[in-house]
């Protein structure tokens, strides 16, 4: 095999693989319904997440999936989605659950840019959450897992809506101190479940679960919505102080176009990790970013019209973009009840094909 580059601070194997299904999902599949119970009851949170574990080991088993299936683990949050919600929730969102779908945050529509931080942590959000891990830990001795903290942009977005964007042109001084203080309930959530669980981000992509040094995984699903010059001005240095604090850091970019930050995000000092949303250039964003690891999204959507010959020649072609087997993960998020389990078995079959193959190459 070619010598190539590896991350030492990473420890992952090979190319590793993962999927999100979409609670549409588990509903119409396994019946499982995703009111509050299944985020907060504590006897529910670990019976829902052993009932998913199971499904996933009787389906895919073989290429590793489910492997506590017939254990009772304590997991303080939904390990098994994509949802992040309750720093909105804390913040004053108001919250929508539903049967079939992620939790729906509703904008708070708050009159100004001003937030304070303190009055998250002594929000009734949070005090349930807070009694929900009280319950965990003394039954079980002991909390697994973590809770999809978002992003600053995210987060300003569901407390103040669209206006953010005119706030970042009319009052910018503002709009700093928004963000700071954004960033200091980020921190003090995020800090707080790293020290019970060890973990922060595997309910960001759960392909962060494959890899043995967690990752300090920061959602910027919204930048696709701003300037990189806003994002160099306003947002760049949170990514540069986090990646020089919490190692190995990484950014969830879920949008199609992360190589237009390429080069903003070649000035992060440590980034580690990058969510490569689908359709984003990877030879581009390699060019700029030779040390870190792409976790590859493939497109859910685009899965449901693909055959299995044409998925496989997906991953093939994005993971040779990539360049570098041991810096390139495949993942696919948020597939509803329309993709059949041949499809996500393409997904595991070519991974393990590429591994072989460039394991032969040695």
């Amino acid at each position: 095999m070619p010598d190539f580059l590896k991350n030492p601070l990473l420890h992952n194997q090979m190319l590793p693989v993962d999927i999100v299904l979409h609670p549409s999902w588990w509903f119409q599949h396994e019946g499982i319904i995703f009111d509050e119970d299944f985020y907060y009851h504590p006897q529910k949170r670990v019976e829902s997440e052993q009932k998913m574990e199971r499904v996933l080991y009787d389906r895919w088993g073989q290429y590793g999936f489910g492997q506590d299936h017939n254990k009772d683990i304590p997991q303080l949050g939904a390990v098994h989605l994509a949802a992040g919600f309750l720093i909105s929730e804390m913040l004053g969102c108001r919250v929508e659950y539903q049967e079939n779908a992620a939790p729906q945050v509703l904008e708070a529509q708050i009159e100004t840019p001003v937030i304070r931080p303190e009055t998250a942590f002594s929000s009734p959000a949070f005090k349930r959450f807070e009694t929900l891990a009280d319950t965990l830990k003394t039954r079980y001795g002991y909390v697994k897992g973590d809770v999809n903290w978002s992003g600053i942009l995210n987060i300003a977005l569901d407390l103040r809506g669209q206006q953010v964007f005119m706030d970042l042109f009319d009052q910018p001084d503002r709009m700093r101190q928004f963000f700071s203080d954004i960033a200091l309930v980020i921190e003090r959530f995020v800090n707080g479940i790293i020290s019970e669980t060890g973990s922060s981000s595997i309910s960001v992509n759960r392909n962060v679960r494959n890899i043995p040094a967690p990752i300090y995984l920061h959602s910027e699903c919204s930048h696709t919505m701003i300037s990189v010059k806003n994002y160099e001005q306003f947002l760049l240095p949170y990514d540069l102080a986090w990646s020089q604090k919490y190692r190995p850091y990484g950014i969830h970019y879920c949008g199609a176009d992360p190589h237009r930050y390429a080069e903003a995000f070649a000035a992060i000092p440590h980034l580690d990790f990058l969510d490569v949303g689908w359709g984003g250039d990877i030879q581009l964003l390699r060019q700029h970013l030779p040390y870190t690891f792409f976790n590859i999204r493939l497109s859910p959507v685009e899965i449901l019209h693909q055959s299995s010959n044409e998925i496989r020649a997906t991953i093939r072609k994005l993971v040779n973009a990539s360049g570098n087997p041991w810096l390139t993960g495949v993942c696919c998020i948020n597939m509803d009840h329309q993709v059949s389990d041949e499809k996500i078995t393409a997904i595991f079959e070519t991974v393990e094909e590429l591994r072989q193959q460039y394991a032969e190459t040695s």
